[in-house]
């Protein structure tokens, strides 16, 4: 079970840089970073693939933070 888990980690925390990475700075959002439009509102992330984007990325740390916790009870 520990060796799943331990598996399981490595591919989340993986899942988690590349969601991070795709995160932009606080000037362009993710569109800018493609070369798709201009600026856009500087609260929470103007588009939709914005806001999945931080919402994915919210989802992979907490399941990183709960299977940490679980690998460390075991």
């Amino acid at each position: 079970m520990q060796t799943l888990l331990g598996i399981f980690q490595v591919l989340v925390s993986v899942v988690l840089v590349f969601l991070i990475l795709l995160h932009s700075g606080k000037d362009a959002g993710l569109s800018g970073a493609f070369g798709i439009g201009g600026g856009g509102s500087s609260f929470g992330g103007g588009s939709l693939v914005e806001r999945n984007l931080d919402r994915w990325t919210i989802f992979f740390a907490v399941l990183f933070v709960v299977n940490t916790i679980v690998l460390l009870k075991i």
